[in-house]
């Protein structure tokens, strides 16, 4: 949700106690809304709300789990430490369905097929959920977002009489391969999703877990029945376009992550080949790999260890990305290394083996832009090691 409209959907969200006590009539539809992607990254997966409208009272709100302010205080801080605060935003549906048009977006919405006590029952819990005190909640991008809680809040009215059909979605594969091909893969937040999440997504997806994606969340929800006495009937009374704009393709800046590491890449190995030709080394490139790969690291560890992302532990990146470059890096500098470096080398080049088994057997699939640096940091270990074996 875009920062402009945070502080005017918060001030339509503040009458949340007047819902309550209304009786939806015969004529109430319940609809779970959903969104094509847009042009942030945070609007690459789509977007999912639920729509409540009653013609006779002339009610029309949307229930929007998915916003958030960047001005909140800390806001990049408890987001480095998976602390993200989101906020339901109850208000009137003409304010979602103008900012849709606004972003030339598509939006569609299924009428759920539920009885007048299931109307009401799915209205009083959205209004006890937009309360002041209960409309924050902790957020996570796979496992509690905008379109999980759309699913978890409909099992719970529904209880044991909804029946999502798992057998009509014939995707196999991990959430990693789900994301990746939401979004361009030579994108940099392809790239920094990527290096951040660990082998959590690598794992099958099971059919519930698919259903982070708001496009998941449209066909589970059109595949579903729901328990009537002893019968199935289909959980979707109808489908209805409500906008029809042609879905926005994935955009890519002109410095792509790849182009930038095959520079810098070749770069490093041209300096390799001058300073093996020399006999020499260039003291300012080892101390900028060691240093940026020390830092990376430092990152991920911290991600790994001290944060609640859900996604960011056990990452091999770590074997490339090593912490303890960032210490090694000022060693770099002087002229001649200590003894014990080269086994340190040896380690550093098992780590970068290692790392391509695992990927090699997708025990955790890396971004593409790392492999050819990757490749530097192969060949300039090499060198450091043959370096110091002549020296002795």
């Amino acid at each position: 949700m875009k920062k402009k409209y945070f502080f005017f959907l918060l001030l339509f969200s503040i009458y949340t106690g007047l819902g309550a006590q209304i009786k939806l009539s015969e004529y109430a539809e319940v609809s779970i809304v959903t969104a094509g992607p847009g042009n942030e990254f945070y609007e690459a997966f789509g977007h999912s709300a639920i729509r409540v409208q009653d013609p006779a009272l002339n009610f029309d709100v949307i229930y929007n789990y998915g916003v958030f302010d960047f001005n909140q205080p800390n806001f990049y801080l408890n987001f480095a430490k998976g602390n993200m605060i989101y906020s339901l935003a109850r208000y009137n549906f003409n304010y979602f369905l103008a900012s849709y048009k606004n972003d030339k977006r598509w939006l569609k919405q299924q009428v759920l097929n539920l009885t007048q006590a299931e109307k009401q029952a799915y209205f009083n819990r959205l209004e006890k959920n937009a309360l002041f005190k209960n409309k924050n909640y902790q957020y996570d991008p796979y496992f509690n977002n905008c379109a999980t809680i759309l699913r978890d809040l409909t099992k719970s009215v529904l209880g044991n009489r909804i029946v999502f059909n798992s057998n009509t979605s014939k995707y196999t594969g991990s959430l990693r391969q789900l994301t990746n091909h939401e979004i361009h893969w030579n994108s940099w937040g392809h790239f920094g999703l990527n290096l951040i999440s660990g082998t959590r997504l690598d794992t099958k997806a099971s059919f519930e877990e698919l259903m982070f994606l708001p496009d998941y969340v449209f066909s589970s929800f059109r595949n579903a029945d729901k328990l009537v006495g002893n019968k199935l009937k289909k959980l979707v009374l109808r489908e209805d376009t409500l906008l029809n704009f042609k879905e926005k393709e994935p955009t890519v800046s002109l410095l792509t992550p790849f182009l930038l590491s095959c520079l810098l890449s070749l770069f490093g190995i041209f300096v390799t080949y001058k300073d093996f030709k020399t006999n020499k080394r260039t003291k300012l490139l080892d101390f900028t790999l060691f240093f940026t790969t020390g830092i990376i690291g430092c990152i991920l560890i911290f991600l790994w260890f001290f944060s609640s992302h859900s996604i960011t532990p056990t990452n091999f990146n770590i074997l490339w990305a090593f912490a303890l470059n960032i210490i090694i890096s000022f060693f770099m500098l002087k002229t001649h290394l200590p003894k014990w470096f080269q086994k340190y080398l040896i380690i550093l080049i098992l780590f970068l083996v290692v790392i391509s088994i695992i990927w090699l057997f997708s025990i955790q699939v890396f971004p593409l832009p790392i492999l050819p640096l990757m490749i530097l940091l192969f060949i300039r270990y090499l060198f450091l090691s043959k370096l110091l074996t002549s020296v002795k």
